[in-house]
């Protein structure tokens, strides 16, 4: 029987415990597993291989995205990471050229020196993904919508690419969440998630995902799991648990709270440019409302004038978003891409891609938006 998503977030992956009845998945806090004879064991063995409360997780995760295996690491970039290690000296990726920091610098610090390509394109246009892709193309690495600029990239244009070249397409669904966006739909193989943001939705943990619909695509990555050893421990595991058993309820109010917060930056005289998929003026809204179900709560702006001084004072002024990197809690933050999230990028290649010094961007929470307004008119002026 096929649930719908809110369904789907309360049930997927777990079952009640068949040795007491508990509702809630355990946290099975063990490294090892008693075998009965050498090799007849009950599916566990040792628990960076296999953990029941990270198998819950990834059964769930698998079906939020409408996949088939789901695979858990202890952080986003350790889920990244082991998606990089399916490539070869020689490989080329095209990647987006707006995106989190620390995939930047895992692709150019490392990776680049084991002698894989990185070529950075703004893929709001698929023609530009399309003119980067060469012979040795292996991969296409997008995020839509992006970070920090909120850029909405076509998936599916992008799936078609993908497999006229015959290389994987790998989605970071991380501002999205499968409530509003599920990847794989549009010809994806790959979605990532660093949990941590949404799916957590708590600010209480960090934990990686990927999610694919392929079994020899699956075995591959479960060898690099295994093999590289990043996995989380069971504790991480049953707090992800639990946070998506709210996430289709927070989205909602994420959702509507990022739609009042972005239509109060466009009448703020001090306010130059807002960032926001459900904006009409969007370039890319067209595209939002055909693969989104919902605009998220991530939102971007920037100040008038092009003095760093004028976004420190908004960033340190605020009462309730509060100034701290990550993003996706119940709480709202705010955050300075250039310093913070994205200081690992070049002040040059940030300008270039159209990241501001005086763009700020906010994680809209789940607060009464009324006071979110109130906070960010008296941080602002």
């Amino acid at each position: 029987m096929s649930h719908r998503f809110g369904t789907k977030a309360v049930h997927a992956g777990v079952e009640p415990d068949p040795t007491t009845g508990a509702i809630m998945t355990p946290i099975y806090q063990t490294s090892t597993y008693v075998q009965a004879a050498p090799g007849d064991h009950k599916g566990y063995e040792y628990s960076r291989t296999h953990n029941p409360t990270r198998t819950a997780l990834q059964k769930a995760l698998a079906t939020l995205e409408n996949g088939k295996h789901g695979l858990c690491f202890a952080t986003g970039m350790a889920s990244i990471d082991t998606l990089a290690k399916l490539l070869q000296p020689g490989d080329h990726v095209v990647s987006t050229n707006d995106l989190y920091g620390g995939t930047y610098r895992l692709f150019t610090k490392i990776y680049e020196g084991f002698g894989i390509r990185f070529s950075f394109v703004d893929m709001s246009d698929p023609a530009n993904v399309a003119a980067a892709i060469t012979p040795q193309t292996k991969l296409i690495w997008a995020e839509t919508p992006t970070n920090p600029l909120l850029k909405v990239i076509d998936i599916a244009a992008l799936a078609v690419l993908a497999r006229k070249q015959g290389c994987w397409l790998a989605v970071d669904n991380t501002f999205a969440s499968p409530a509003l966006q599920t990847p794989l739909d549009l010809g994806a193989d790959i979605v990532m998630h660093s949990a941590t943001k949404y799916l957590g939705g708590h600010s209480d943990v960090v934990l990686g995902a990927l999610v694919v619909k392929d079994d020899a695509l699956h075995e591959r990555l479960a060898f690099l799991q295994n093999s590289s050893g990043a996995t989380p421990g069971p504790m991480d595991c049953f707090l992800v648990l639990r946070g998506i058993k709210t996430l289709h309820l927070r989205m909602e109010r994420h959702c509507t709270n990022g739609k009042a917060i972005a239509e109060y930056l466009l009448t703020n005289p001090k306010v130059e440019r807002v960032y926001w998929p459900g904006l009409p003026t969007h370039p890319n809204h067209e595209v939002a409302k055909r693969q989104m179900r919902g605009f998220g709560g991530m939102v971007s702006f920037t100040l008038k004038g092009d003095q760093m001084a004028d976004a420190t004072r908004v960033l340190s002024n605020t009462k309730l978003f509060a100034l701290a990197e990550s993003l996706g809690g119940v709480e709202s933050l705010i955050g300075h891409p250039a310093s913070m999230t994205h200081a690992s990028i070049p002040r040059e290649e940030r300008l270039k891609n159209g990241l501001a010094d005086t763009l700020i961007r906010l994680s809209v929470g789940t607060e009464d938006p009324e006071d979110l307004i109130e906070d960010l008119r008296m941080a602002i002026g």
